[in-house]
């Protein structure tokens, strides 16, 4: 039986899609962000509070690494 291939050209743009189906779409690929029970969204949204106050946030930054590289330096 012949195999066939077929290529479809689609425009989609990132925006088209909400921010808690991306999330749950990493999630169900097992690439979800997760620190101390903490996602890398919360990790964000901490560093971006801590940021705007003059805080240290070098904890949750290398804490945010690890999430998505699996390192720090």
């Amino acid at each position: 039986m012949p195999t066939v291939y077929t290529e479809v050209e689609v425009d989609v743009d990132l925006s088209d899609f909400d921010t808690t189906d991306l999330v749950d779409e990493l999630e169900r690929r097992g690439m979800g962000l997760e620190v101390a029970n903490q996602t890398g969204t919360e990790l964000l949204t901490v560093i971006y509070q801590k940021r705007r106050l003059g805080q240290d946030y070098q904890r949750e930054l290398d804490d945010l690494i690890y999430v998505g590289i699996g390192r720090i330096a």
